[in-house]
């Protein structure tokens, strides 16, 4: 059947409403772009760039409160000690190949001065998974393809599956990429919204689970073969709210992204890069203020839990969408990864869900 989103197929996880494009976009001011890159000649290519940006500010001239973690380290998140250090999100994120995000930082740490500012300093975000299954290794993304994703990054739908920095990437031993989602919330407080972006390459296939239903024990090597079967892997996990949350808050919001890597099946290997960064767009931080910042804003402590249960649900259903929106891809030395086969999905999980009500 046609590659789709998880709800496309009356399937849903978690109970929480999700935003009108059920992406990370759905976040006020939040734009996705990608950079996708696939070629034949003279190497195989199956690679690209997603950046996220994080609102509608100037990030020469302000900040995000952002907060980050790391489930397990084989892996890669640039920029990440700046965040711990300030609290603050002074980049793009950007996401791409192993092999190609020193580039993306390189280009990224110069885009200030390629705008004209002098003197500002910053630690560019950047984040890896390895797609070398599918692509050759070779150093392939070059400053235009980073410009070219941030320059068509956008609000609304989010292109998922096989794009951007997703292009070349597996997760469960099938086809995936890049997915998202969205939650949001009516508190005590207003209205919120939590959005979701995944870049996912992790996982043995036996462990994929689909609310609650071991599908990927179900679904043998004969119906859909694995050219590589495997335990560990990566997936890089970015999380946005326009709640007005501290740097501490976001780092909590990160934290909880673990919860929904596990309800999908993920547990992080020991050679897995399970890495979170969380932003908030509910507030505007001067980088160079040579005053005293006023008017920051925050939640309770005590308002946080909804929106654990929003970045757990929002995180497992993007692992997801990355997934089943992914087509079969042909790659580096004939290896070919294969779709998620989605009629049987349906009928997995569905039959089960109907037992469980019968019971």
């Amino acid at each position: 059947m046609t590659r789709a989103r998880l709800r496309d197929l009356s399937l849903q996880v978690g109970t929480l409403p999700v935003g009108p494009h059920n992406a990370i976009t759905d976040v006020a001011g939040v734009r996705v772009g990608h950079t996708t890159l696939i070629a034949d000649e003279p190497l195989i290519t199956r690679t690209g760039v997603t950046a996220i940006l994080g609102g509608d500010y100037d990030y020469f001239e302000q900040g995000l409160f952002a907060g980050v973690h790391c489930f397990n380290g084989f892996g890669e998140l640039m920029g990440t000690s700046w965040i711990d250090e300030v609290g603050l999100l002074t980049s793009p994120i950007l996401l791409t190949s192993t092999y190609s995000i020193g580039a993306v930082r390189d280009a990224m740490l110069a885009d200030p001065r390629c705008h004209g500012t002098r003197g500002r300093s910053h630690q560019p975000v950047v984040g890896e998974t390895n797609d070398a299954l599918l692509s050759d290794p070779a150093f392939r993304i070059t400053p235009a393809h980073v410009t070219q994703a941030i320059a068509s990054a956008a609000g609304g739908p989010v292109a998922e599956g096989a794009v951007g920095g997703g292009t070349g990437m597996v997760c469960f031993e099938f086809k995936a990429g890049i997915g998202t989602s969205s939650r949001v919330l009516a508190t005590s407080f207003g209205a919120f919204t939590v959005g979701v972006l995944v870049q996912a390459n992790f996982g043995s296939r036996h462990h994929l689970t689909v609310d609650g239903v071991p599908v990927g024990r179900q679904i043998g090597y004969d119906i859909a073969d694995s050219v590589r079967r495997r335990t560990d892997g990566s997936i890089i996990i970015a999380v946005a709210t326009d709640a007005p949350l501290l740097p501490s808050q976001c780092k909590r919001l990160a934290q909880r992204a673990v919860v929904g890597l596990g309800r999908a099946g993920g547990y992080g290997g020991n050679t897995s890069g399970d890495l979170i960064v969380a932003f908030s767009t509910g507030n505007r931080v001067p980088i160079a203020a040579d005053e005293i910042a006023s008017d920051i804003r925050m939640l309770p402590n005590n308002a946080l839990t909804p929106f654990f249960r929003a970045v757990a649900e929002a995180t497992e259903e993007a692992i997801l969408n990355s997934m089943i929106a992914a087509d079969t891809m042909q790659g580096r030395d004939g290896n070919v990864v294969h779709a998620l086969p989605l009629d049987l999905l349906r009928r997995l999980v569905s039959s089960s869900q109907c037992r469980t009500e019968k019971e």
